[in-house]
């Protein structure tokens, strides 16, 4: 079964939000699996679907229609009641806006164990699980203090914690450093890397910054509501692909259409999903 090997998969997911007498199409017939314990980012411009995509699978929008699957949860159907269940157990959120992500009447201990007053644990077995937490993330100067009294980025990383509270096997990020500098960009997206590897939390994080490329080991590029690329990352080089859909549609990522052109001999890879740009796309001279 899919849902058995994939900790996320979707198919032919589309999302459609009503104006007044108007539709806007958000996603248009989204194909995307990610395996339990990856590290990915999904990279887009503003109205690329990304975020709308994000939100899904966090339970917050309904999918108008497709299939869309986290674990055990079929997100089409899923009712009010099983939203909330669903948000408790399989996944941790951050926002972008770090007001979203803590208390600012609640120090920073005490915002870690709040998801977690919700949970059947004892108070001394959720202090216990917050020094956890705080030590795991390297809190423990800033423990007592409110959000008002830390940088931004140790705000953030705050917030991981608190999304990591009842110890999600999801991760999902909405821009976690669209308002920080490079430098704390880095030290959060460290952060989740190493959630990543030690916890195993299968981590997804939406951003319109391409070089979170370079912190994740693979990257889908969205554009009008569609996948239209997707980079893989080793340790020895990056190749990026561009994406056939279930439909059979290829979309071309428009920065390499611009610069590039399709040679007559293309090559499907072994999965016959994926087109190498490496193998078909030649540099214009």
């Amino acid at each position: 079964m899919l849902e058995d090997k994939y900790h996320i998969s979707c198919t032919g997911l589309y999302k459609i939000f009503k104006v007044s007498d108007l539709e806007v199409v958000a996603l248009r017939g989204v194909d995307l699996a990610i395996e339990y314990g990856e590290l990915l980012s999904i990279v887009g411009a503003s109205g690329s679907g990304k975020s709308t995509l994000l939100n899904i699978l966090a339970g917050y929008e309904s999918p108008s229609a497709g299939d869309v699957n986290v674990g055990e949860f079929d997100l089409l159907g899923i009712n009010q009641k099983e939203a909330v269940e669903y948000r408790k157990k399989e996944v941790g959120f951050v926002w972008q806006q770090t007001g979203k992500n803590l208390v600012p009447y609640l120090d920073v201990f005490s915002n870690i164990e709040l998801p977690m007053m919700a949970s059947e644990l004892s108070g001394k077995e959720r202090k216990l699980k917050v020094k956890e937490l705080i030590e795991f993330l390297n809190l423990d100067s800033i423990s007592t203090r409110l959000p008002e009294n830390i940088s931004g980025g140790e705000q953030q990383i705050a917030a991981i914690a608190v999304a990591l509270a009842n110890q999600p096997p999801l991760l999902l990020a909405d821009e976690p450093t669209g308002e920080l500098d490079d430098e704390t960009s880095d030290m959060v997206l460290e952060k989740m890397r190493y959630v990543n590897k030690n916890f195993g939390t299968t981590v997804v994080i939406v951003t319109h910054d391409p070089k979170i490329e370079d912190h994740v080991n693979r990257s889908i590029g969205m554009r009008d509501g569609k996948v239209v690329k997707e980079v893989l990352k080793s340790r020895r080089s990056k190749n990026e692909y561009v994406v056939i859909d279930s439909f059979g549609g290829v979309q071309i990522p428009q920065e390499i259409l611009s610069k590039s052109r399709i040679d007559s001999k293309a090559s499907l890879t072994s999965d016959k999903s994926k087109i190498s740009l490496n193998k078909i796309l030649k540099r214009k001279k």
